[in-house]
């Protein structure tokens, strides 16, 4: 297939491209693209140097498949002029999460929903994509009546350049780029994205809506506090959830265990629980200190972590397309000579 990664030049993007050649994705042709600063820059790319095209190149090829990560401006600008050329937009910003219409996809939880008339496919917010691969398969068997959930997130999910800040900072260097309000090394920021009028940061209400939408829970209560810890890679999440129905610590470990994309990590007497530099470099969601909560009937304690840049961005866009492909939602000539 004829494969464009938009925003190839970044941390997302660059882990798009690693995750393709992980997983064997059938690509025939790869079409990097980025910014106009960075067009004639070359992508590697299964041992083979590409060059990085501008938008209206990558259209002109018309791409089967185009993998977004660019930006919500961007996608809003050019994710329709992919459309329709007849190429099926996968973007993993927040430009069209909400957008009434627009899937809001989780393969594992709701990646039977699409159809060939889709063109355009929205990849969920990070934190949003693990906490509900997590609690998906037990509302489907016990039901969730409530969610709240506090974060850990990395300085990654907010790109290079704060990256860039930790390192600076944790160095004694003075940063060259301030993007967050206060420093981030040996802190934490309850602060992700911007804060909106009733006084929750967007990240936050990104967490309600979407799983709302994802689980087709409209109605579900879900509270969310998002925190910035100085952590490079992974997101960790904290969750407490009410059921409906009764159920015991054996039933909820046997329901995870068995969920797909879900490792199961509890045994807290031996010290084995979740945590980023368990999850780095990996594509599971990370599901552990399971525990009943003793002040309140029918609710329980989990915490949940995954690698923000593949699970929670890069991956989930690839299943989404290879989900597309093994349903026959996109026709692709599987064979040998697709390799790169």
């Amino acid at each position: 297939m004829k494969i464009a990664v938009v925003g190839s030049t970044g941390l997302v993007g660059q882990m798009m491209l690693k995750v393709l050649e992980e997983r064997d994705f059938p690509v025939s042709e790869l079409l990097p693209v980025a910014s106009a600063s960075s067009v004639g820059r070359t992508i590697m790319f299964n041992g083979r140097a590409y060059p990085v095209l501008s938008m209206q190149e990558a259209i002109d090829r018309r791409p089967d498949i185009a993998l977004f990560s660019a930006g919500a401006s961007v996608s809003k600008e050019w994710a329709q002029a992919f459309a329709d050329v007849g190429c099926t937009v996968i973007d993993n910003s927040s430009a069209w999460r909400m957008t009434e219409g627009i899937p809001l996809i989780v393969p594992e939880v709701n990646g039977h929903v699409l159809t060939e008339k889709d063109k355009i496919i929205a990849n969920p917010n990070c934190s949003t994509i693990q906490m509900v691969v997590a609690l998906n398969p037990i509302h489907r068997r016990f039901g969730i009546r409530r969610i709240i959930v506090s974060t850990y997130q990395a300085v990654s999910g907010t790109g290079m350049k704060a990256v860039k800040q930790y390192k600076d900072e944790a160095n004694g260097l003075q940063p060259g780029a301030q993007v967050y309000p206060h420093p981030i090394f040996a802190n934490c920021l309850p602060h992700c994205d911007i804060f909106l009028e009733n006084d929750y940061t967007k990240e936050e209400m990104k967490m309600v809506y979407e799983t709302r939408k994802i689980m087709q829970e409209p109605d579900m209560p879900v509270s969310a506090t998002a925190v910035r810890v100085p952590v490079i890679s992974g997101h960790s999440e904290s969750v407490n959830i009410e059921l409906t129905t009764d159920a015991d610590l054996t039933g909820i470990r046997t329901v995870l265990a068995e969920a797909p994309g879900v490792k199961l990590y509890d045994n807290p007497g031996a010290n084995q629980y979740p945590m980023p530099i368990l999850a780095e470099g990996k594509d599971d969601v990370w599901v552990g200190r399971i525990r009943r909560d003793e002040s309140r009937d029918r609710c329980w304690n989990l915490f949940i972590v995954a690698d923000n840049l593949r699970k929670g961005a890069a991956t989930n866009a690839v299943q989404i397309a290879e989900y597309l492909i093994e349903k026959k939602i996109i026709n692709a000539e599987m064979s040998g000579s697709l390799a790169v």
